[in-house]
């Protein structure tokens, strides 16, 4: 891995100075701020103390362990979605190790017993399966409730026809000599804590039976306490409330709102061609480099600029015709050359880039807490030509 400490983050093409040396900062790159991420891990630590909630990063938002000493002090663990993941929150960043697979193969199960902390089964056939394997673990499983908030099916947990959970309560009472705790995740970007008492209310009528024999329940991810006006308070009530009445150690998995609005990814305009709309391609994708907001049709976020008066479409520089970032204003003309900045871009960004087009990946950038800027990894071609091959061979 490729650390190269710098003093001050330039424009791309210009050159930063590290003592004597000088060096080029190339875009696109990803820059996480950790001021930024703080501010939401004191958000997250507020939460710990007034709600008694424990919380376990999502891995599958974010993976970018270089900053995960300084999350590691604010968090409880982490939760996995693969071996991989489960593996790396163990080695990188310590605490609690849960994990949760859709469906485990033996090979995983017979590694992650070695070191996960929490073991959560997708349905009763797995657990019934795997149970002579990981019996003296603290096992959980995943239960589908009937009821979601997602402002996309695509992202619904408990959408139609959901394989994702155990829906036969009949099914689940006969396992609970088996298990410790269970899942509940039927959230998706859900900013209504309204909405989320009920859905915890419902939870607490519907499944009593099962909260009474277990010690753990997790509420999953997708919660956005961290958006702007987000009722914290009335949430760590809810929390606390519900952990009392029940007697249960609740956990919270966040993704997003764990690095919300912490990084940008910073892009260089390579060219600006008109059809019928000015249009600024930069020299990164949508595709490749944001894949999310593709996937859920949703433009990235940029800074408002004040008097913004000249209109671009902003795109990808791949072949595909919809790489669009999207359309924006800004506050002068744009020219080949002016550095694009698209805001919010940690979550399912960096875990999620490819090498469509042979497309070079963005370079992994830090503004630590003391100012100091590191590029903590940059991508050659040479990872390029061996992500699908050996290039020894």
């Amino acid at each position: 891995m490729l650390k190269i400490p710098l003093k001050i983050l330039e424009k791309p093409g210009n050159t930063s100075r590290n003592g004597n040396k000088k060096m080029k900062l190339q875009t696109p790159y990803y820059l996480i701020d950790e001021k930024k991420l703080l501010e939401n891990m004191k958000k997250i630590s507020y939460i710990r103390k007034m709600s008694g909630a424990k919380f376990v990063l999502a891995l599958k938002c974010f993976s970018t362990w270089c900053v995960f000493d300084l999350m590691s002090e604010y968090m409880d663990g982490t939760t996995s979605s693969s071996l991989y993941e489960a593996k790396l929150g163990y080695e990188k960043f310590g605490k609690e190790v849960h994990a949760y697979s859709v469906a485990y193969p033996k090979e995983e199960i017979t590694e992650l017993k070695k070191f996960a902390d929490k073991i959560i089964f997708n349905s009763v056939s797995q657990l019934n399966e795997f149970y002579p394997l990981v019996k003296n673990k603290n096992l959980g499983l995943r239960i589908n409730p009937k009821i979601s908030y997602s402002h996309f099916d695509l992202a619904d947990p408990a959408r139609k026809y959901s394989r994702l959970g155990v829906c036969d309560k009949k099914e689940i009472l006969q396992n609970l000599d088996k298990i410790n705790g269970a899942m509940f995740h039927f959230n998706c970007e859900n900013e209504d804590v309204d909405n989320l008492e009920k859905s915890l209310a419902y939870i607490g009528k519907n499944y009593k039976e099962l909260l009474e024999k277990i010690n753990w329940v997790s509420f999953g991810g997708g919660i956005y306490f961290t958006k702007k006006g987000y009722d914290v308070k009335k949430f760590c009530k809810i929390l606390k409330e519900f952990s009392q009445k029940h007697n249960v150690q609740i956990y919270l998995e966040p993704g997003e709102s764990s690095i919300t609005m912490s990084a940008k990814l910073v892009t260089t305009v390579l060219d600006v061609v008109k059809n019928e709309k000015d249009i600024a391609v930069v020299d990164s994708s949508i595709e490749a480099h944001m894949l999310d907001l593709l996937t859920y049709h949703t433009p990235a976020k940029m800074k408002v600029f004040k008097n913004a008066k000249y209109e671009y479409i902003v795109a990808g520089r791949s072949c595909l015709a919809g790489d669009i970032f999207g359309t924006y204003k800004f506050g002068k003309k744009i020219k080949p050359g002016d550095t694009v900045e698209f805001e919010d871009a940690a979550g399912y960004s960096m875990v999620k880039m490819n090498w469509f087009n042979g497309l070079p990946m963005p370079a992994i950038v830090v503004k630590r807490l003391n100012g100091k800027t590191e590029v903590i990894r940059k991508f050659t071609y040479k990872d390029f030509v061996n992500n699908l091959g050996n290039a020894g061979n």
